[in-house]
């Protein structure tokens, strides 16, 4: 895939219209990889100018600092503010909502202002002004798709709407978990959960997830973060359902989609 990087650009004397934060999980996990790849052809279709940092991109910080190192958060959250204000860089979009909550409500206090978006507001950014066009009875028309609300992206940023919307768009049946929107119930990666051994319990708390995604019928579950795509995916392969069962994320059913 074609897809400049922020010294290349410079280097030509170009700016792009935003800057694609791709994230720890949209770069090194295999299964996030194809969520950074359906974003960036979603762009490259519309004909949107944007950029990446490439190997000058490090991680956020969302984990190190969840886990209680604030020392190494710091360090790493200054060392990409002075690398995105080299480059002049004022807005960013992001496919992972920790980086998102991270550079938009956290990078501030540390000197790094900037105008940042998750990719389902900009999806339903595109897809209102017409940019995005649908095939007509595309792959979910019609199909059950149920949508789990991201921690970070609804609590904590209150974005409900946004997702939701673009999931219309694909003429599909959305049909809503009893916990939902601002009573979501987390995945359980959040708080750098992700990295760690369970809790003693009697139960998963994904599997808790999933198993009210399962009772709501839906042949997708959508997601729209990496995390959560992760966490819902191990839980829809607990329960034995990967063959009925699909986990997305909106980017990749909006690239399979488009027409």
């Amino acid at each position: 895939m074609n897809v400049p990087s922020m010294a290349e650009m410079m280097a030509n004397g170009e700016t792009p219209d935003v800057l694609f934060w791709v994230g720890c999980a949209g770069s090194f996990d295999q299964r996030a990889q194809k969520i950074t790849k359906a974003f960036a052809t979603i762009l490259n279709k519309v004909g949107y100018k944007y950029a990446i940092l490439g190997k000058e991109e490090a991680c956020t910080g969302d984990p190190a600092r969840r886990a209680g190192n604030e020392f190494l958060f710091q360090m790493m959250a200054y060392q990409n503010i002075q690398i995105l204000n080299g480059y002049g860089i004022k807005k960013i979009v992001t496919t992972c909502p920790h980086c998102f909550n991270t550079l938009k409500n956290e990078y501030p206090e540390l000197g790094g202002h900037y105008e940042v978006i998750h990719h389902t507001t900009l999806l339903q950014q595109l897809i209102d002004e017409g940019k995005i066009k649908l095939k007509e009875g595309g792959d979910f028309k019609g199909k059950k798709i149920s949508y789990h609300d991201s921690c970070y992206l609804g609590r904590a940023n209150d974005i409900y709407e946004a997702p939701r919307k673009v999931l219309e768009a694909l003429d599909a049946e959305l049909v809503e978990m009893k916990r939902c929107r601002k009573n979501g119930l987390c995945c359980g990666a959040g708080g750098a959960q992700m990295f760690k051994e369970d809790e003693p319990g009697d139960k998963r708390i994904n599997i808790e997830r999933t198993d009210e995604a399962l009772q709501t019928g839906a042949k997708v579950i959508a997601s729209a973060c990496p995390f959560c795509n992760t966490m819902m995916t191990d839980g829809v392969k607990n329960r034995e359902k990967e063959s009925e069962v699909q986990v997305l994320d909106v980017a990749e059913m909006i690239a399979a989609s488009m027409a």
